[in-house]
């Protein structure tokens, strides 16, 4: 039997690479005649960087070192793909989560955290002369409509008085002005490609503030201030960069989405563009199962996550399909088998402290069920 592993990270316990071994290794300890191949999947957020440095074994990390999302420095990479045959140029792929992502606070800034870090990351790709920038924006801390990038790549956003107002949601409000002179411009010839998890606007009651906010520490008591201070910004950027708040994707990683669209980055399901450099597609169209999982199953699964683009993909070429999840929480109808670690553990904390050792007894459990 061929069975393909392609699993999310399960965030802050187990990461992709480290969920496809374990569920890989215990299926072929239950059933060793079995082929099982591995392809660890992101979808623009945690992980996204080992998915594409798996795939491409040339690739090139660059460390450097950026300003967090609470102004202290943070070590960490970039990764280069050489360029293809007949190609332009390298490729950058840059992660929101590792430069300002929301597991590099020490506790939640709802109106300080921003997005300067992504951003110099961003600039220093440029410069190294890469043609194609993918940018993968989820696991963000902040929500500060992507200005604190738009910042590092070159724009002031300046106050009544002409100075600037300073990074996060809570300058947003205070912008009258935006000079975009030394903004630096994507060359002649170079794409940004956006790698988004969700497809949510900009503003409103699916927004980011709305939807994403509490996460972020955006409590009922700030979210009125939050979506006024992210319209406000959504205003003047539109005065100098024109571009639509209410598209899909905009409200991604605190509406990053919609500051890299007006900078002129296209947004595209960051699920699609990894399963593309993986070759899933081919390997799920000869396989028997496919094995998918993240840490908890709900309603957004289905909405541009990676266990809802790997089901349908599975479901696209007539390959049943298996989820295993920290928690689950909905119905599942739609996999053929499904088993969540919380269950096997007798509860969330239980399985949140053993993750692996839960994961291995639900695998196992599944290859020895299946037929």
């Amino acid at each position: 039997m061929r069975v393909v592993v392609a699993p999310d990270s399960f965030k802050g316990s187990l990461t992709a690479i480290e969920a496809s071994a374990t569920i890989a290794r215990e299926w072929r300890r239950v059933r060793p005649g079995d082929e099982v191949a591995v392809a660890p999947m992101a979808d623009g957020g945690e992980g996204t960087i080992d998915a594409f440095e798996l795939a491409h074994p040339d690739a090139v990390r660059h460390p450097i070192e950026v300003t967090g999302p609470d102004d202290r420095p943070v070590l960490t990479s970039w990764l280069e793909l050489p360029a293809a045959a007949g190609g332009d140029g390298p490729t950058a792929v840059i992660e929101f989560a590792s430069t300002s992502g929301i597991t590099l606070l020490d506790e939640l800034r709802p109106l300080t955290a921003h997005s300067a870090g992504f951003g110099q990351a961003i600039a220093a790709a440029l410069t190294a002369g890469c043609r194609t920038l993918l940018l993968g924006i989820g696991g963000s801390g902040s929500t500060d409509g992507g200005q604190g990038a738009l910042a590092a790549l070159g724009a002031r956003f300046l106050g009544a008085d002409g100075r600037s107002v300073g990074l996060g949601n809570a300058a947003l409000g205070a912008i009258e002005r935006i000079d975009i002179s030394a903004l630096v411009r994507l060359p002649e010839g170079v794409e940004a490609i956006v790698l988004s998890d969700v497809r949510s606007p900009l503003l409103g009651d699916d927004g980011a503030v709305s939807v994403f906010g509490p996460q972020k520490g955006i409590t009922a008591g700030l979210r009125s201030r939050a979506e006024q201070n992210l319209a406000h910004f959504a205003r003047r950027l539109g005065e100098v960069l024109p571009t639509d708040p209410l598209q899909p994707g905009a409200g991604a990683a605190g509406g990053t989405g919609f500051g890299l669209s007006a900078w002129g980055a296209a947004i595209r399901p960051g699920s699609a563009v990894i399963a593309d450099a993986l070759g899933l597609v081919r390997r799920i169209g000869a396989a028997e199962l496919v094995i998918t999982g993240e840490g908890r199953w709900d309603a957004q699964s289905l909405e541009g996550k990676v266990v809802g683009y790997v089901l349908e993909l599975a479901a696209s070429s007539g390959v049943p399909a298996a989820l295993l999840a920290g928690d689950i929480q909905g119905p599942t109808m739609p996999f053929a088998r499904a088993a969540s670690l919380s269950g096997l553990a007798g509860s969330a904390d239980a399985a949140l402290r053993e993750p692996q050792r839960w994961l291995a007894a639900a695998a196992a459990q599944l290859a020895t069920t299946w037929r």
